[in-house]
């Protein structure tokens, strides 16, 4: 696969004597450089990377509207692509001339697309619309026009980036489902997303774009593991610093929370926590002076101030604390973290149990665990729509029969 380079002109000035000289030059930006990508007929290929990693560059190029610079491109098949609102349609036309227009551009006849009209608007959910024109339709609308025109006119090759962002929840987990179907039609789909429960759902295969270069090309759930703690916004590639979560430099002479890192189990930084995950929160505090049978008390809260839970070293009386005067470190093994995505306030406390609280804050600091679709459902649990992922299962059993109907039987 080919770069694309951008060729931009800059001028040096010089203020001496009120005089100024522009000298133009040229600097080089590869927004994508030696990439080689090949995508088998069938295969639904997750691309992932930060802002800025070539992702959309890549995609504007696999859909003609970007010349490569340098390299070849090679594709077999009809492409329908969806980038990014908007895209492809006509603000003057209607809904109803846009799909019309669509199906022509991706090469479908007057008949094929008749054939697929009422499927496209009941799926798109814009029929009391469909004679406006486009420029009055929300961002939403819009998104849910193009993604069904891409989705049912049936390309060989389907291209889709970040804007199922821009719809609801219900319509997203419709587009997703729709995707799947493409999928199992044999049909080729290379998926764009931030959303890494989404891409392990839809995706076998994952592209991970790092700087403009492909740095991961592998089974999904490698890739997605690989992103999440290697490339994500935050991390640092290759780092073994901890991840603090929360530090205090004011060394004062109370009873004080000073640290908190978050490890995984193996007592390496853990930057980002998904649903489900089990990690480690590596809590250091200070004491002035010695304490028999104390306690760490941890307090997870959403935004909204609502108690997730509060665990302790003391209540279960599995493990009585004494503390000693000066600096040390507990740590609080969190096994399946049942906490959907979202952002949490953490509080911490330093108790005599059930007589003082030594330190307490329960906004000490937040973190944020991110979506796994731990229920395979491609919805991954998040908050506000729910607060914990239980484990669960359902079962079908006969149909149920009081004790006075079986007695009379």
């Amino acid at each position: 696969m080919a770069p694309w380079r951008w060729l931009r002109k800059a001028g040096n000035s010089n203020g001496a004597n009120g005089a100024s000289i522009v000298a133009p030059r040229s600097e080089d930006f590869w927004a994508l450089r030696d990439v080689n990508i090949e995508v088998a007929q069938g295969e639904v290929v997750g691309i992932i990377g930060r802002n800025g990693a070539g992702k959309s560059t890549l995609l504007k190029i696999l859909s003609r509207i970007t010349e490569p610079t340098t390299g070849r491109l090679r594709m077999k098949g009809r492409v329908a692509s969806l980038l990014e609102v908007g895209t492809g349609f006509h603000s003057e036309l209607t809904g109803r001339e846009n799909i019309h227009l669509n199906g022509a551009i991706l090469g479908m006849t007057r008949a094929e697309i008749k054939k697929r009209f009422d499927q496209i608007v009941a799926f798109a959910e814009v029929d009391r619309f469909l004679d406006m024109p486009v420029k009055r339709y929300s961002s939403g609308m819009e998104v849910r026009l193009a993604f069904s025109i891409a989705a049912h006119l049936e390309p060989e090759i389907l291209i889709v980036d970040e804007v199922l962002a821009v719809g609801d929840i219900e319509f997203q987990k419709k587009c997703m489902g729709r995707m799947n179907s493409v999928a199992r039609e044999g049909r080729t789909v290379l998926f764009v997303s931030h959303n890494t429960a989404a891409v392990r759902n839809l995706c076998s295969r994952g592209v991970v774009l790092s700087h403009g270069r492909v740095v991961k090309d592998c089974a999904v759930d490698e890739a997605v593991d690989y992103y999440i703690h290697r490339i994500a916004p935050g991390n640092k590639e290759e780092s073994s610093e901890p991840h603090v979560m929360y530090h205090c430099s004011d060394t004062g002479t109370d009873f004080a929370i000073t640290r908190i890192e978050v490890l995984d189990l193996a007592k390496h930084p853990m930057p980002v926590v998904e649903t489900g995950d089990s990690f480690v929160l590596r809590i250091a505090f200070r004491a002035p002076r010695s304490v028999a049978r104390g306690a760490i008390d941890l307090l997870f809260f959403t935004i909204e101030g609502v108690c997730c839970f509060h665990i302790s070293t003391q209540p279960d009386g599995t493990f009585p604390l004494d503390i000693s005067a000066g600096e040390q470190a507990i740590e609080c093994i969190i096994s399946d973290c049942p906490l959907a995505a979202g952002t949490y306030r953490v509080g911490v406390g330093i108790a005599v149990p059930n007589l003082e609280w030594l330190f307490f804050n329960d906004n000490l600091t937040d973190i944020t665990i991110h979506p796994r679709d731990v229920y395979g459902s491609g919805m991954p649990p998040a908050h506000p729509r729910s607060i914990m992922a239980v484990k669960h299962e359902w079962r079908s059993v006969p149909a149920y029969r009081s004790a006075s109907r079986a007695a009379g039987s």
